[in-house]
Protein backbone atom coordinates (compact mmCIF):
# COMPACT_ATOMS: atom_id res chain seq x y z
CA UNK A 1 0.00 0.00 0.00
CA UNK A 2 1.27 3.75 -0.52
CA UNK A 3 1.81 5.79 2.83
CA UNK A 4 -1.77 5.99 3.29
CA UNK A 5 -2.93 4.54 6.48
CA UNK A 6 -6.02 2.28 6.62
CA UNK A 7 -9.22 4.41 6.97
CA UNK A 8 -11.67 2.50 9.20
CA UNK A 9 -15.29 3.12 8.51
CA UNK A 10 -17.75 1.92 10.47
CA UNK A 11 -21.47 1.41 9.13
CA UNK A 12 -24.31 0.87 12.58
CA UNK A 13 -27.49 1.75 13.16
CA UNK A 14 -30.65 -0.53 14.79
CA UNK A 15 -31.00 -3.85 12.90
CA UNK A 16 -33.03 -4.09 9.58
CA UNK A 17 -31.27 -0.50 8.37
CA UNK A 18 -29.27 -2.33 5.72
CA UNK A 19 -25.83 -2.30 7.91
CA UNK A 20 -24.79 -5.50 5.88
CA UNK A 21 -25.63 -4.91 2.46
CA UNK A 22 -24.38 -1.34 2.83
CA UNK A 23 -21.23 -2.69 4.17
CA UNK A 24 -20.67 -5.58 1.41
CA UNK A 25 -21.82 -2.46 -1.52
CA UNK A 26 -19.17 -0.01 -0.47
CA UNK A 27 -16.44 -2.83 -0.42
CA UNK A 28 -16.97 -3.65 -3.88
CA UNK A 29 -17.33 -0.30 -5.23
CA UNK A 30 -13.91 0.82 -3.39
CA UNK A 31 -12.65 -2.95 -4.28
CA UNK A 32 -11.80 -3.66 -0.67
CA UNK A 33 -13.42 -6.02 2.23
CA UNK A 34 -15.79 -5.57 4.80
CA UNK A 35 -15.86 -7.10 8.23
CA UNK A 36 -19.29 -8.58 9.19
CA UNK A 37 -20.71 -9.16 12.51
CA UNK A 38 -19.70 -11.48 14.62
CA UNK A 39 -22.74 -11.32 16.55
CA UNK A 40 -24.33 -13.10 13.41
CA UNK A 41 -22.16 -15.91 13.40
CA UNK A 42 -22.42 -16.45 17.11
CA UNK A 43 -25.89 -16.46 17.41
CA UNK A 44 -26.50 -18.55 14.59
CA UNK A 45 -24.36 -21.53 16.24
CA UNK A 46 -25.44 -20.56 20.33
CA UNK A 47 -29.25 -19.37 19.28
CA UNK A 48 -30.85 -16.12 20.26
CA UNK A 49 -31.37 -16.82 24.04
CA UNK A 50 -28.37 -15.26 24.94
CA UNK A 51 -26.86 -13.63 28.00
CA UNK A 52 -24.98 -10.97 29.46
CA UNK A 53 -21.57 -12.43 29.41
CA UNK A 54 -22.28 -13.99 25.86
CA UNK A 55 -22.36 -10.46 24.77
CA UNK A 56 -18.57 -9.93 26.49
CA UNK A 57 -18.06 -13.14 24.01
CA UNK A 58 -19.32 -11.86 21.33
CA UNK A 59 -17.62 -8.30 21.86
CA UNK A 60 -14.42 -9.97 21.98
CA UNK A 61 -14.95 -12.21 18.99
CA UNK A 62 -15.89 -8.90 16.50
CA UNK A 63 -12.30 -7.52 17.72
CA UNK A 64 -10.38 -10.14 16.66
CA UNK A 65 -12.18 -10.30 13.36
CA UNK A 66 -12.04 -6.67 12.92
CA UNK A 67 -8.30 -7.10 13.54
CA UNK A 68 -8.40 -9.99 11.21
CA UNK A 69 -9.73 -8.10 8.15
CA UNK A 70 -7.30 -5.13 9.18
CA UNK A 71 -4.34 -7.26 8.32
CA UNK A 72 -6.18 -8.45 5.35
CA UNK A 73 -6.59 -5.12 3.99
CA UNK A 74 -3.39 -3.86 4.59
CA UNK A 75 -1.80 -6.83 3.16
CA UNK A 76 -3.68 -7.23 0.08
CA UNK A 77 -3.39 -5.04 -2.80
CA UNK A 78 -7.05 -4.61 -2.88
CA UNK A 79 -7.62 -1.02 -4.13
CA UNK A 80 -7.17 0.19 -7.04
CA UNK A 81 -6.65 3.51 -5.79
CA UNK A 82 -3.88 3.15 -3.08
CA UNK A 83 -4.97 6.57 -1.38
CA UNK A 84 -6.81 6.34 1.26
CA UNK A 85 -7.46 2.08 1.61
CA UNK A 86 -10.21 1.76 3.61
CA UNK A 87 -11.81 -1.50 5.46
CA UNK A 88 -15.84 -0.76 5.91
CA UNK A 89 -17.03 -2.42 9.58
CA UNK A 90 -20.79 -3.79 9.82
CA UNK A 91 -20.50 -2.98 13.48
CA UNK A 92 -18.01 -2.03 16.75
CA UNK A 93 -17.80 -1.48 19.97
CA UNK A 94 -20.64 1.32 19.89
CA UNK A 95 -22.92 -1.37 18.74
CA UNK A 96 -21.87 -3.56 21.69
CA UNK A 97 -22.50 -0.83 24.26
CA UNK A 98 -25.94 0.10 23.01
CA UNK A 99 -27.03 -3.62 22.94
CA UNK A 100 -25.40 -4.61 26.23
CA UNK A 101 -27.50 -1.32 27.99
CA UNK A 102 -30.84 -1.47 25.94
CA UNK A 103 -31.36 -5.51 27.41
CA UNK A 104 -29.49 -5.84 29.60
CA UNK A 105 -29.10 -2.10 31.33
CA UNK A 106 -25.39 -2.40 32.08
CA UNK A 107 -22.47 -2.61 30.13
CA UNK A 108 -19.49 -4.79 30.19
CA UNK A 109 -16.02 -2.38 31.38
CA UNK A 110 -14.07 -4.81 28.60
CA UNK A 111 -16.32 -3.22 26.30
CA UNK A 112 -16.45 0.48 27.82
CA UNK A 113 -12.12 -0.13 27.69
CA UNK A 114 -11.96 -0.55 24.14
CA UNK A 115 -14.41 2.25 23.49
CA UNK A 116 -11.66 4.80 24.61
CA UNK A 117 -8.88 3.14 23.09
CA UNK A 118 -10.40 2.06 19.42
CA UNK A 119 -10.03 4.33 16.46
CA UNK A 120 -11.87 4.74 14.04
CA UNK A 121 -11.94 7.11 10.95
CA UNK A 122 -16.19 8.03 9.93
CA UNK A 123 -19.15 6.09 10.96
CA UNK A 124 -21.98 6.47 9.02
CA UNK A 125 -25.33 5.88 10.57
CA UNK A 126 -28.13 4.06 8.59
CA UNK A 127 -31.46 5.81 9.00
CA UNK A 128 -34.81 4.03 10.03
CA UNK A 129 -36.39 4.60 6.82
CA UNK A 130 -36.13 1.29 5.48
CA UNK A 131 -38.94 -1.31 6.41
CA UNK A 132 -38.22 -4.11 9.13
CA UNK A 133 -36.96 -7.18 7.40
CA UNK A 134 -37.81 -10.40 9.35
CA UNK A 135 -34.41 -12.51 10.40
CA UNK A 136 -34.22 -15.00 12.44
CA UNK A 137 -31.60 -13.29 14.52
CA UNK A 138 -34.07 -9.88 14.69
CA UNK A 139 -35.86 -8.85 17.88
CA UNK A 140 -37.36 -5.63 17.31
CA UNK A 141 -39.82 -5.41 14.78
CA UNK A 142 -42.29 -2.28 16.53
CA UNK A 143 -41.06 1.08 15.53
CA UNK A 144 -40.66 2.23 18.61
CA UNK A 145 -37.53 0.54 19.83
CA UNK A 146 -36.01 0.88 16.08
CA UNK A 147 -36.48 5.34 17.25
CA UNK A 148 -35.43 4.41 20.48
CA UNK A 149 -32.10 2.85 19.60
CA UNK A 150 -31.63 5.03 16.46
CA UNK A 151 -31.67 7.89 18.73
CA UNK A 152 -29.54 6.31 20.95
CA UNK A 153 -26.96 5.83 18.51
CA UNK A 154 -27.27 9.14 17.03
CA UNK A 155 -26.68 10.94 20.65
CA UNK A 156 -23.67 8.78 20.66
CA UNK A 157 -22.34 10.01 17.65
CA UNK A 158 -22.97 13.20 18.67
CA UNK A 159 -20.77 13.43 21.50
CA UNK A 160 -17.60 11.52 19.84
CA UNK A 161 -14.88 12.87 18.22
CA UNK A 162 -15.10 11.06 14.98
CA UNK A 163 -16.67 12.51 11.74
CA UNK A 164 -19.82 10.90 11.14
CA UNK A 165 -22.71 11.18 8.36
CA UNK A 166 -26.30 10.20 8.21
CA UNK A 167 -27.31 7.74 5.20
CA UNK A 168 -30.74 8.09 4.58
CA UNK A 169 -32.55 6.17 1.14
CA UNK A 170 -33.49 3.24 -0.47
CA UNK A 171 -31.71 1.55 -2.92
CA UNK A 172 -29.27 2.96 -5.02
CA UNK A 173 -29.98 6.06 -3.48
CA UNK A 174 -28.69 5.23 0.20
CA UNK A 175 -25.83 3.97 -1.77
CA UNK A 176 -25.14 6.70 -3.70
CA UNK A 177 -25.31 9.21 -0.21
CA UNK A 178 -22.99 6.38 1.48
CA UNK A 179 -20.49 6.83 -1.45
CA UNK A 180 -20.84 10.77 -1.48
CA UNK A 181 -19.94 10.96 2.48
CA UNK A 182 -17.09 8.94 2.17
CA UNK A 183 -15.32 11.04 -1.05
CA UNK A 184 -16.60 14.19 0.39
CA UNK A 185 -14.70 12.99 3.90
CA UNK A 186 -11.29 11.82 2.06
CA UNK A 187 -11.39 14.20 -0.80
CA UNK A 188 -11.82 11.70 -3.55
Amino acid sequence: MMNDELKKIVIIGPESTGKSTLCKQLAEHYNTLWCPEYAREFLLKHGTNYSFDDLLTIAKGQIVLEESYELKVKNDELENKKNHPKLFLDTDMIVMKVWCEFVFGKCHQFILDELKTRKYDLYLLCNIDLPWVRDELREYENEAPRKELFSIYKNILEHQSSPWKLISGIGELRLQHAINAINEAYGL
